[in-house]
């Protein structure tokens, strides 16, 4: 088609030269241009969509040099893989607390026929959709669980489950425009400037109430040895006051977050 289109143009053209007035020469190469509109290229992991008068008449996918009829009207879809990364928008999680998060998506337009005729704009339909989905999926999980025994899921904690019902969701959105999504995080979370502080300083309460819960929980078992072994070995007798003392002393060192400075008593163990 390339040669017979050449021809019509270039053959013309030179008898025109020898030639004057040959009025269906000037159509032929009227004709031939108009032929040339046809041709069209699609480079690796493109595609054209071709609509004639207002019915799609197809996709080409297949990379190369083409000709199709010039009527056609020809759109160029890229298949490429495409990144995008959100930024972090503010929102609120299961229990009303504001957090800011964000995402990483990796698409691709699959269904040429719905990226081109089922969305107005299918790169904007994707961003639209990407931060509904995240809003939905914020109010779906806290962003951290404080309640001890609760083994509840939450967007800190869930890992690749919480990406995946990020993934899922962002499917089902996008399956309208023919997007197929590739892979779906969260890049960024964390809580909004207003509550950050005051979230910051619950955690370190909750850790130093934790770690003092073990150390009185081992300060527990060390005295009950401590007392066992005494009586064992007999080693001193003690009656109920005076272990009622040695108690106190032992869970004062073991449990004081600074060192104890010991007192030598010279005297009795009463004075």
């Amino acid at each position: 088609m390339l040669v017979l289109v050449l021809a019509m143009i270039v053959i013309p053209i030179l008898s025109m030269i020898f030639v004057v007035k040959m009025m269906w020469l000037i159509s032929i190469v009227v004709i031939g241009v108009f032929l040339s509109l046809g041709f069209v290229v699609v480079n690796p992991n493109e595609s054209s969509v071709l609509v004639l008068f207002g019915a799609y008449k197809g996709t080409i996918k297949i990379n190369g040099f083409f000709w199709v009829n010039p009527f056609f009207t020809k759109k160029k879809i890229s298949l490429r893989a495409r990144n995008l990364d959100s930024e972090a928008i503010k929102v609120n999680d299961k229990i009303g607390n504001p957090i800011m998060i964000g995402i990483v998506l990796v698409w691709k337009a699959e269904d040429t026929f719905k990226a081109a005729f089922e969305v107005d704009d299918y790169s904007h339909f994707v961003d639209i959709q990407s931060e509904a989905a995240v809003r939905k999926l914020a109010g779906h999980y806290p962003y951290d669980n404080f309640e001890d025994g609760e083994s509840e899921i939450t967007l800190r904690s869930g890992g690749e489950e919480v990406n995946q019902v990020l993934e899922d969701e962002l499917s089902e959105r996008l399956s309208r425009a023919g997007i197929k999504v590739l892979e779906a995080r969260i890049s960024y979370l964390a809580y909004a400037s207003e509550i950050a502080g005051a979230m910051l300083r619950f955690q370190q309460a909750t850790s130093i109430v934790a770690a003092r819960y073990k150390i009185v929980e081992g300060a527990v078992s060390m005295v009950e040895m401590a007392l066992e072994q005494l009586a064992k070995k007999e080693i001193i007798t003690m009656d109920e006051e005076k272990k009622a003392t040695m108690v106190s002393n032992l869970m004062v060192v073991l449990c004081s977050d600074k060192d104890a400075t010991p007192v030598l008593n010279t005297g009795t163990l009463h004075q």
